[in-house]
């Protein structure tokens, strides 16, 4: 009786969640539209400034929108986050919704991506601020165009001490369990950004938004995101910062 009773109600919130994902969809697509000449208005009349509160008023947006799905969002910050410094975030990474709450959450610290190179055309808002907001777009295919981006995107961050999140996976996991990380693109923002503080980042459940794919998005997803204490590279030897990264970063994924 008790598992006829959790089938029918899985099957009901199946059923609930695609009028609500199609809302989600229509209230995100409109805010796509929108955000795209506010920032391109931004940067050509105001600056990067402008840009940036454009970016993070989108993302903050998509956030509460997700919450029309039952979505919410527990975000913790272990320790507080140095300022005025270059900040490496290295997560785990789960699904295209793991984003938007890392720009909102941590606004102050100005976060960029490194990003597959397709994704920087035809996605109304993200592309144009992938293009030109200070995120690293890299061809997976072209190993030389990737690392060369990738030292541009550290001598970015310590020009400017903003920060840039990286996804040593190489790509999303599609039922949470984490993949083993990849070392190179960690080691060539240790290399050139060696006055950087490495933040890792624990994202866990955002996979259960997509484990239908795009459409219908389950309702009632509760994501963890657990932000750990900041770590100054140039105090640890490159491999064993790779290691403490990940092993810290596995430990608070939740199952």
């Amino acid at each position: 009786m008790v598992f006829l009773f959790l089938i029918t109600m899985k099957a009901l919130q199946k059923i609930l969640s695609y009028p609500f994902s199609v809302l989600f969809y229509i209230l995100f697509g409109i805010s796509l539209l929108v955000f795209d000449p506010l920032q391109r208005l931004g940067m050509a009349f105001f600056g990067y400034q402008a840009q940036k509160k454009a970016v993070g008023l989108f993302n903050g947006l998509t956030v509460l929108f997700l919450h029309v799905l039952g979505t919410t969002f527990q975000f913790k910050i272990a320790e507080k986050i140095p300022k005025n410094v270059p900040i490496i975030i290295v997560s785990n990474h789960q699904s295209m919704w793991d984003i938007p709450p890392i720009i909102w959450f941590l606004r102050k610290i100005h976060p960029k991506f490194i990003s597959k190179i397709e994704l920087g055309k035809g996605i109304p808002t993200v592309s144009y601020n992938l293009r030109k907001g200070g995120s690293v777009l890299i061809d997976r295919k072209n190993p030389k165009q990737a690392t060369e981006a990738i030292k541009k995107g550290a001598e970015y961050i310590s020009t400017y001490n903003r920060s840039l999140v990286i996804y040593p996976e190489g790509t999303r996991s599609r039922d949470g369990v984490p993949k083993p990380f990849r070392k190179k693109g960690l080691l060539t923002l240790f290399e050139h950004a060696p006055d950087a503080y490495v933040l890792p980042l624990s994202i866990s459940n955002s996979w259960k938004l997509q484990r239908w794919g795009m459409f219908p998005i389950p309702m009632f997803v509760r994501l963890n995101f657990y932000v750990h204490p900041a770590m100054k590279v140039s105090e640890y030897e490159p491999l064993q910062l790779v290691e403490i990264l990940e092993t810290a970063i596995v430990s608070k994924i939740e199952s």
